[in-house]
């Protein structure tokens, strides 16, 4: 076997990445949808399984396809005169990557973070608690409590309602995100960090990796739009 062919599936074995972040995004929107129409919990939690077996499947995709490229980089590096059995040395290292597997990989996978987020700020949104605690509810918080017509949609940057909000994994305050990212860019061209544009918040280097959409405060503005 030669290696350009390698690299070849290698390419393809890429390609099946798309389809895995595809499925975790579909999931997640379904889950929010579940959350929005009051579903049973029940209902929510099975779509944080699929999410778990989605993050199974990432994290053995990655496996492998680490198990490949350090192969076949060694084989580049040593340079031997007969190749060896790729399919035996691909294993092995493929085995050694998979007996580190522990449960908090799956629950650390980047994806089912945001999933999980997502579902607590749509609970959150949507004055919705699972009760999958086992403790009675607790009061809600005052600002939870509020209707939805006086809670806060308003962009610290355009003092108007957001239409497409994003939030920073990092301080947790939301702007409309076509405004962020001017900021941003702004910055990055006279080579200064940005601060975050939300009053009294005290972190100073927002960046665009730290920018994730928040589909339950979206989805929150629109179903009070719609009223």
């Amino acid at each position: 076997i030669s290696l350009n062919s390698v690299d070849s599936a290698l390419s393809s074995l890429k390609n099946c990445q798309s389809y895995i972040d595809t499925g975790m995004h579909i999931a997640t929107h379904v889950a929010l949808d579940l959350v929005e129409s009051f579903n049973d919990v029940e209902d929510v939690n099975s779509m944080e399984n699929v999410m778990l077996e989605y993050a199974a499947m990432d994290r053995e995709l990655k496996h492998y396809m680490t198990a490949v490229e350090e192969t076949v980089n060694q084989i580049k590096r040593e340079k031997p005169e007969n190749i060896p059995d790729l399919k035996n040395l691909v294993k092995e290292k493929f085995t050694a990557l998979e007996s580190k597997n522990s449960d908090s990989d799956l629950q650390s996978n980047e994806k089912f973070l945001y999933f999980k987020d997502q579902l607590k700020e749509m609970r959150k949104q949507f004055c919705y608690q699972s009760d999958n605690d086992n403790e009675a509810i607790e009061q809600i918080d005052e600002d939870i409590a509020v209707t939805q017509s006086q809670m806060n949609f308003i962009c610290p940057i355009t003092q108007m309602e957001m239409k497409r909000p994003v939030r920073n994994k990092i301080c947790g305050h939301t702007y409309e995100e076509d405004a962020i990212q001017k900021i941003i860019q702004t910055r990055k061209q006279q080579k200064k960090n940005v601060r975050c544009p939300k009053i009294g918040c005290s972190h100073a280097d927002v960046k665009e990796s730290d920018l994730v959409p928040d589909e339950a405060l979206k989805r929150a503005i629109d179903s009070q739009n719609k009223r």
